[in-house]
């Protein structure tokens, strides 16, 4: 034990003590959104309270491994993984009326596989490319890490786009982090540019609706140009310090969708004004700073690409999210990580930190 008392001694107190200010805004905002005049300690706040509590001790949990520990058993994490994202299609399976298959039904609650997946698929990803790096340079070599995590990609991108999308975001940056050839790169780059259309071609009609909004702003007819319509509405209304906790109309009466989830940052910036939307944006930024800093000191390739996959997936999550509600973005229904409300991706997120932390305390060896 005093072994890992001092590899305690080198964490990163900010990036500990950083997801506490996001727990105060997330539940100050949720509850915003769902009081109802009498009650404020509604299911809603309850759920994710407890999901940070929950997630803070995923964190310890975390501390207490090893990280390299996780490189030895690749093969079996894998295959768990994989059952684990196909579990949504045994009984348990539901699609939360949202027409997607995309969460398993526990009784007590709801959980939604892909979030922890991801977390599994980068232990996995990044020791096979920390053991690939010699082969990127080459066709070959990238075609085999694409072969690699094929079946997690086609996986959650038919369960729900979104969350493949940041899986598919994460591969690259892990892939580019890893040394791929920069020219063999830009031609792969080029060649999925050229195939959008192809892959258009296959897309639901709901995904095409949102690609066709984001490219036709001024058509509110399409639903998801109406609905950045009025999220850009409520962030332009907020000005610079807003309408006040529990005073934003758009929020109101409705004209702001899925205020709890998607685009909850819109309502934070109607009801806390532009004041309190950059203060977020700040916090984010200080939090992915202290990541990729942790990416750097790492003691090793698997190590590094471990911190660089999670740090590729919240600045993803958060670039799209916050892209998505000022109409920059094509709407994907990617969460706001740490705001948006959702037990399963804040106890993910949580477990994402307890990993780079992890990573960052074992940097090098201590001698007594």
């Amino acid at each position: 034990m005093g072994y890992f008392f001092n590899l305690l001694k080198r964490i990163d107190r900010i990036l500990l003590i950083l997801p506490l200010f996001f727990a105060f805004i997330s539940i100050v905002m949720i509850v915003s959104i769902t009081y109802d005049g009498e009650n404020m300690l509604n299911r809603s706040v309850v759920v994710q309270a407890a999901s940070y509590l929950l997630g803070y001790m995923a964190v310890g949990v975390a501390l207490l491994i090893d990280y390299q520990i996780f490189a030895r058993y690749e093969k079996p994490i894998y295959a768990c993984a994989l059952l684990f994202q196909l579990s949504v299609y045994t009984p348990l399976g539901t699609d939360m009326n949202t027409g997607s298959l995309a969460w398993i039904d526990l009784g007590i609650a709801t959980m939604q596989p892909s979030e922890l997946v991801r977390i599994l698929f980068v232990l996995i990803f990044a020791h096979f490319l920390a053991g690939a790096r010699d082969s990127l340079v080459s066709v070959k070599g990238v075609f085999f890490s694409v072969l690699y995590a094929a079946p997690f990609l086609a996986l959650i991108m038919k369960q729900d786009f979104g969350s493949g999308l940041v899986l598919a975001v994460m591969c690259v940056g892990m892939v580019f982090y890893a040394g791929i050839d920069g020219k063999l790169f830009g031609r792969l780059s080029a060649a999925v540019l050229i195939a959008l259309p192809v892959f258009y071609r296959f897309m639901e009609k709901y995904q095409r609706d949102r690609i066709e909004g984001f490219l036709h702003p001024e058509n509110l007819s399409i639903s998801t140009t109406w609905q950045v319509h009025q999220a850009k509405v409520a962030i332009g209304s907020g000005g610079l310090f807003g309408k006040g906790l529990f005073s934003g109309t758009q929020k109101e009466l409705n004209f702001i969708p899925v205020q709890e989830s998607d685009f909850i940052f819109a309502v934070m910036a109607e009801e806390l004004g532009f004041i309190g939307g950059a203060a977020l944006i700040c916090l984010y930024l200080v939090f992915l700073l202290r990541l990729w800093r942790i990416s750097g000191r790492a003691k090793d390739m698997y190590g590094s690409l471990i911190v660089i996959g999670i740090v590729t997936m919240f600045a993803f999550q958060i670039f799209e999210n916050i892209g998505m509600n000022m109409g920059l973005m094509p709407v994907t229904g990617i969460p706001l990580p740490f705001i948006s409300s959702g037990g399963t991706a804040v106890a993910a997120n949580m477990l994402a930190i307890g990993l780079v932390l992890n990573v960052g305390i074992r940097n090098k060896t201590i001698n007594f």
